[in-house]
């Protein structure tokens, strides 16, 4: 069944002059409004979103990718380009892909139970990376599933697949966790985005890694972001990546 997604509220870049003050303080005002309880149901479909650019960084690509969440089977694909509207600036990454992001999101056509996202959650140096601001404006559960840390410390590591340490800020308050997804591959750095905790968001993350590094849903949005596959495909087009 096709569901039209309740995605973005028409004030969800209200009061942004476009400065990169305007914009922190807005990451401060909806970092207050994320929920760190489990709160979604049965997991039927998940998502996958990641961002890639074009021309030089002038083109901002989107990708998301629709997968049943037991089979992980495909289930459908997005793939949106819009200009970039905003320079590379550390720890305002949403404000710059997140357009492309949501509009990808509405050309899907469905909407997803759970999104993992290429990026932060909480785990982020005002408490909104990409995840959480993903999360907030469309009020949908995420989790950031990123490559590397943007803020905090942990302890040592195991080297085994599933080892995994808290990633603490600076007052020594849990804002993700280190997970190893592999034997002796670097570790993910996961954090919950919106209504997923921060005990359930790595087991999450878990159920879906298989043979690789990253969980499906990300590996799959990522294959298709950075045009591994080098397919050009349109919103809605089945899916035929593997």
């Amino acid at each position: 069944m096709t569901v039209n997604i309740p995605l973005v509220r028409p004030d969800a870049f209200d009061g942004w002059d476009g400065s990169p003050a305007a914009a922190r303080e807005m990451q401060k005002q909806l970092a207050g409004k994320v929920v760190l309880e489990d709160d979604f149901g049965l997991l039927r479909l998940i998502a996958g979103v990641d961002v890639g650019f074009e021309e030089g960084g002038n083109m901002t690509r989107a990708a998301v990718v629709l997968l049943d969440a037991e089979s992980l089977a495909p289930v459908a694909q997005a793939l949106e380009r819009i200009p970039t509207r905003m320079p590379y600036i550390p720890g305002l990454l949403s404000f710059r892909e997140l357009p492309a992001v949501l509009q990808a999101l509405e050309s899907l056509g469905q909407t997803p139970d759970l999104i993992f996202s290429d990026g932060h959650g909480i785990a982020h140096p005002r408490g909104l990376g990409i995840a959480a601001h993903l999360g907030v404006i469309t009020g949908l559960p995420t989790i950031g599933v990123a490559k590397k840390i943007l803020t905090g410390h942990h302890a040592p590591l195991g080297e085994r697949r599933g080892d995994q340490v808290d990633l603490l800020d600076k007052g020594g308050k849990a804002i993700g966790t280190v997970l190893r997804s592999k034997d002796k591959v670097r570790p993910l750095i996961i954090s919950p985005g919106n209504r997923v905790s921060l005990a359930t968001a790595p087991e999450l993350v878990m159920r879906y890694v298989t043979r690789y590094r990253l969980p499906e849903p990300t590996r799959l949005a990522d294959r298709l972001a950075s045009r591994r596959d080098e397919k050009r495909v349109g919103p809605q087009q089945a899916m035929d990546i593997e």
